[in-house]
């Protein structure tokens, strides 16, 4: 499907100097089933010409469903378009601003969310100009065909009839999905450093929100049978960037598409195929939640006479975990209030395989052997003279105590990179969550996780580490001759999410995991001043 050349070829078709006949480009068709041989169902895309003063023309498109038989036909136009001036030098940039503007509208926030959505939607043109100018027809053309399916989704949720969601759902979202997980990543990433952050979680949410009830739907099997064969995992996104002095990586995944750790994936923690209301409810809120996480290490690099120093330390990782909705349902209570949590995150950082300019790597922290608690008491009683009764007694009792945190920190290597691994452990028996494997009756001290101060997560659920808590560096020579280059470094991360009840009575637990991993700049390059 290529929406993007079809559009661009109206600019010289022969077909506009005989005839202002609109132009239409198919979307979708169903297929005539046993049930109903005759009647055939589509959307398309149609381009018409218009003309203003002056004999200027402009294109106007919209989006159609059509219904017909062997007696009757019916159509319902969907959406329009603003109107594209052909004579400007951009003149589909109206278009796309249109349709990017649209989407971050209707985005899914969180509920808790201190940004208006009046503000969110204050998108501008230039970013989007700057896009279109910088990257080749190709390359656009599957940016192109990610907005127009993602803003294809909302009129067909919010706007359209049922059948064509379902249309949409089989013969356009199921065949692309792999547009808006892989083929859209290049130019997408560039469009989201152009445009902020705020932006990008708008767009984010929305991918989030589309896989999330493709997921689910794919999984009822009530006329989606065609969805099944695709693949469930790895349908987020991630970009990596060097930034003023950090390495900066960003993920996104529904947390339904992360794989699922084997050590827990037990019939006994699995929901059965005929569960209660409730447990139903609980199903829904897990399947429509994503994580979102930024990772931040900040590097300086040193020139020597014989030497070049790389030195990297956490700034900051940052994971949510945000429900892809719009508004609480009250009348589901705890249930919909369900979350998963981070138990573990895993980053890791270093040249890219085979580099022979490292000369060698150094930790900043060793394997910490921490002490245990001990206490010991000693009696002592005595008599003197011919009394049988005790006339002195004596005891003395010495401990020692240390403090367990809910995090373990680890540092290490895999040949010349540098590994940060944060482990959530029980901190009375030290089992490290992500690798639990729970007995019935396990897992209270866990419950109520959000609230007292004691809590290891942020009150909305969200984990923060910042360069405080984890304040060892890694540090890495280079040799001289890399002087004046700009390399390219590998960064990575792994996260875990673990599902324990909170508020809610169930035996429902897993923990699923993602990996993300991309390449970022390090120059080497002396400053003048």
């Amino acid at each position: 499907m290529d929406i993007w050349s079809w559009i661009c070829e109206l600019l010289d078709s022969n077909e506009w100097s005989e005839s202002n006949s609109p132009q239409t480009f198919l979307l979708a068709a169903s297929k005539p089933t046993l049930l109903n041989k005759t009647s055939v169902q589509t959307i398309e895309l149609r381009a018409e010409r218009t003309f203003g003063s002056e004999s200027e023309s402009f294109l106007t498109f919209s989006i159609r469903f059509l219904e017909s038989n062997s007696s009757s036909a019916a159509e319902i136009i969907i959406w329009t378009s603003d109107t594209c001036p052909l004579g400007s030098d951009k003149p589909f940039l109206p278009l796309i601003f249109q349709l990017l503007q649209e989407i971050v509208s209707r985005s899914p926030t969180a509920h808790d969310s201190t940004c208006p959505r009046s503000q969110l939607q204050k998108l501008k043109p230039e970013p989007v100009s700057w896009i279109l100018d910088s990257h080749s027809p190709e390359s656009f053309s599957n940016f192109f065909n990610f907005i127009f399916l993602a803003h294809l989704f909302w009129l067909c949720a919010c706007d359209a009839p049922s059948e064509v969601g379902s249309l949409y759902f089989h013969s356009l979202l199921a065949p692309n999905l792999e547009t808006f997980s892989r083929k859209a990543g290049p130019v997408l990433r560039n469009f989201f450093i152009a445009v902020g952050t705020d932006v990008e979680i708008c767009f984010m949410r929305t991918f989030g929100y589309i896989a999330a009830k493709w997921l689910v739907s794919s999984e009822v099997e009530v006329g989606l049978q065609s969805l099944a064969p695709l693949p469930f995992h790895n349908l987020g996104f991630s970009y990596a960037m060097e930034s003023h002095g950090l390495w900066i990586l960003k993920g996104y995944s529904p947390v339904k598409s992360m794989q699922q750790c084997s050590n827990n994936a037990r019939k006994n923690y699995q929901f059965p195929s005929i569960i209660e209301a409730k447990e139903s409810v609980l199903k829904y809120a897990l399947a429509h939640q994503q994580i979102e996480a930024v990772m931040q290490l900040e590097y300086t690099v040193g020139f020597n006479d014989g030497f070049i120093q790389v030195n990297a330390r956490v700034d900051n990782l940052r994971l949510h975990v945000v429900k892809l909705g719009f508004k609480k349902n009250d009348m589901d209570g705890d249930w919909m209030d369900e979350k998963y949590f981070p138990s573990r995150v895993r980053v890791w950082v270093g040249p890219e395989v085979g580099a022979s300019y490292v000369g060698g790597l150094s930790l900043g922290r060793s394997t910490d052997n921490m002490e245990r608690e001990m206490e010991m008491q000693k009696s002592l009683k005595g008599t003197y003279g011919k009394s049988k009764v005790p006339k002195m007694k004596t005891m003395a009792r010495m401990a020692s105590r240390t403090k367990m945190k809910n995090w373990r920190w680890d540092q290490d290597s895999e040949g010349n990179a540098a590994t940060f691994d944060a482990i959530l452990c029980d901190n009375t028996t030290g089992v490290e969550i992500a690798m639990w494997k729970p007995l019935n009756g396990d897992g209270v001290q866990f419950r109520k996780r959000y609230a007292g101060g004691n809590r290891a997560f942020t009150k909305s659920g969200g984990l923060i580490f910042s360069g405080e808590e984890y304040k060892d560096g890694v540090r890495w020579r280079l040799s001289k001759e890399m002087e004046g280059s700009v390399l390219k470094w590998r960064i990575g991360a792994q996260v875990w999410l673990t599902y324990l009840p909170n508020d809610v009575n169930s035996s429902y637990y897993e923990t699923r995991c993602i990996e993300w991993c991309d390449e970022v700049d390090l120059p080497l390059i002396p400053s003048k001043y």
